[in-house]
């Protein structure tokens, strides 16, 4: 399976396409397709037809996948859309890095 370097619960901002510098958090990462599902963006209409858990159907909002090359991570630390670079601690973890500032994404 790929391996995806943004994860669930990152912040990130959308590079191209309608939604284009928007911000965001990733609901879910879907490694097997290379995309994410971002809070707010991409919305898409389902039409659902009445079942017991939703009497009365209708249109629903949701959000649709985005592929992951349409989106850049936030840096925590200094806040601006980056890529995203790898090292290894000294427990021997593999914690990501913010390419522009060289600051930690993950917590070490």
């Amino acid at each position: 399976m790929p391996k995806l370097s943004i994860r669930k619960g990152d912040r990130v901002q959308i590079i191209t396409g309608k939604d284009k510098g928007k911000k965001g958090k990733v609901l879910f990462a879907l490694p097997d397709k290379n995309r994410v599902v971002v809070e707010g963006i991409a919305m898409i209409k389902r039409h659902a037809r009445p079942t017991q858990r939703v009497p009365q159907g209708g249109i629903q909002e949701r959000e649709a996948p985005i592929h992951v090359s349409n989106v850049q991570l936030l840096c925590p630390s200094c806040g601006q859309p980056t890529r995203v670079g790898h090292r290894v601690a000294e427990t021997g973890k593999k914690i990501r890095t913010c390419r522009s500032c060289q600051g930690d994404v993950d917590k070490a």
